[in-house]
């Protein structure tokens, strides 16, 4: 039986599921026994990671022009990190890592890693490829961010405002589920997408994702 466009975005949620163990960091917070200082190095590192990956979209959008479904799913993206960024500044500064001392601060290469890898995509991948592969790794950052949220406001005090960083990823987000559905149908109808190197992708990725909290919880 020929498998649908949601079949395959399911596949790869599924399939590329990080292993439960592999975030050191998220349930710690969700403990209430990372410290501050580790909260405010992952607000300075997603300083780094946000706009990091918003180019990388756009770039993506534009080497799309002969895909518009993945065109538009990479615009979205784009203008999701553009909001998020806004969001993450009230959270930045209830951990006391404001924007004041940014400049100050040394990225470490294990949690940038996996912004390189977005810009890696950006560069090579095929862009339906490329849908299969981030949209699989966003179901993994939206439930660490649900959990972190809620642990913010439970063992650390944070208002909605300092939570609304996490409280956005953590929202299904229907117009880009939808957008990815649209891309990797098109792709399918086009024969573009190449599911094997999509995984490929993805577990780069996810790969990349479980650095970025492994390092922090290192800093810890």
């Amino acid at each position: 039986m020929t498998r649908t466009a949601r079949d395959l975005l399911e596949a790869a949620v599924r399939d590329l599921a990080p292993d439960p163990g592999a975030n050191p960091l998220v349930p710690l917070i969700a403990r209430g026994e990372a410290d501050r200082a580790v909260l405010a190095a992952l607000a300075r590192e997603q300083r780094w990671v946000i706009p990091a990956d918003r180019r990388a979209f756009l770039h993506l959008a534009d080497r799309s022009a002969a895909e518009p479904r993945s065109a538009a799913f990479f615009t979205a993206l784009a203008q999701g990190e553009a909001r998020a960024a806004e969001h993450l500044e009230p959270f930045a500064a209830a951990c006391g890592a404001d924007a004041a001392r940014a400049d100050a601060y040394d990225p470490l290469p294990g949690c940038q890693a996996y912004p390189a890898c977005v810009a890696w995509l950006a560069l090579n991948a095929a862009p339906a490829d490329a849908v299969l592969a981030v949209t699989a790794n966003f179901s993994a950052w939206g439930g660490y961010c649900a959990t972190i949220a809620k642990a913010l406001r439970t063992h650390y005090g944070f208002t909605d405002e300092a939570c609304a960083f996490f409280d956005f990823f953590a929202e299904p987000a229907p117009d880009p589920d939808r957008t990815a559905e649209a891309a990797v149908r098109a792709a399918l109808e086009a024969g573009s997408l190449d599911e094997n190197r999509a995984h490929r992708h993805g577990r780069l990725l996810q790969s990349y994702e479980a650095m970025f909290w492994a390092t922090l919880a290192r800093a810890a």
